[in-house]
């Protein structure tokens, strides 16, 4: 008797189990999943946080360079959009068949700034010699020029500005524009370089250089929602061209370059 009551119970839990789990997965659809650039993690914190007051869904958002975040998607990593901060690992997504081209476009651009959290160092000129004063024994912080899109464009203005071969055995890299930011944060690295937007999210740092926009090929960061994107993305991803994202980006140091998706597939 004890046998057969265990039995029912048994079965009747299994078949609660198998009832429940569409409404499960249903719930986890509901929730939207994000790779993005390290770059944005303060801009698109807020613009969660918007979206998730106004509509009380849930947004998760994961952020790394966005190399690694393209190869995570290669790779087959469940995301509902992608925001890289360069053409290149985005055109990388587009040929591994991730994202969805028809929702692909450039959203803001950037620009690069030189940054230091020590009050003995108010101004940098774009010189060898002003350069190698401000480092000192130490090294400037970048990210990492191999694969990071931050550290891409900081090399390329470095050369361009005759910089490079000088400045080449004086850096520090990082795997993120946001790890290169918290060396100068902690003074760790006297000077660093890297985007706008991250010198406008620290509190810790200030700006002793403009970089020159014409000694790097454009900062665009392009954003697509992946083959796998759920309804509840669409409704995210719209709301990324929305007049309060776009308020929010503006305050971060952002320039929104499309407000909606018409190119079709970036250039490579």
């Amino acid at each position: 008797m004890q046998r057969t009551f265990r039995v029912i119970v048994s079965t009747l839990f299994l078949l609660f189990s198998l009832l429940l789990s569409p409404f499960s997965h249903a719930s986890d659809r509901e929730k939207v999943l994000v790779f993005a650039a390290s770059s944005m993690t303060t801009a698109l914190d807020q613009i969660a946080q918007a979206y998730q007051k106004q509509t009380e869904r849930t947004v998760v958002l994961s952020y790394a360079s966005s190399s690694a975040l393209a190869r995570q998607l290669a790779y087959g990593a469940p995301a509902d959009i992608y925001v890289s901060a360069n053409e290149k690992w985005m055109n990388y997504a587009v040929d591994q068949a991730v994202v969805d081209t028809n929702t692909l476009s450039p959203w803001v651009s950037n620009a690069l700034v030189v940054v230091s959290a020590r009050d003995d160092i108010s101004q940098v000129n774009l010189d060898d010699a002003s350069f190698l004063h401000a480092i000192g024994n130490a090294r400037m912080a970048i990210a990492d020029p191999t694969h990071v899109p931050a550290g891409i464009y900081a090399k390329e203005s470095l050369e361009n500005l005759q910089l490079w071969p000088v400045l080449a055995n004086k850096l520090a890299y990082s795997n993120s524009v946001r790890a290169a930011l918290a060396l100068v944060e902690r003074k760790e690295a006297p000077i660093g370089i890297v985007y706008r937007s991250d010198a406008i999210a620290s509190k810790a740092v200030h700006v002793v250089a403009d970089v020159p926009d014409a000694s790097h090929a454009p900062i665009i960061f392009p954003k697509a929602m992946t083959k796998d994107a759920s309804e509840a993305a669409a409704q995210f991803f719209d709301f990324l061209s929305s007049d309060d994202a776009h308020r929010i980006l503006a305050e971060q140091g952002f320039n929104v370059v499309s407000s909606s998706p018409s190119d079709q597939e970036l250039s490579k």
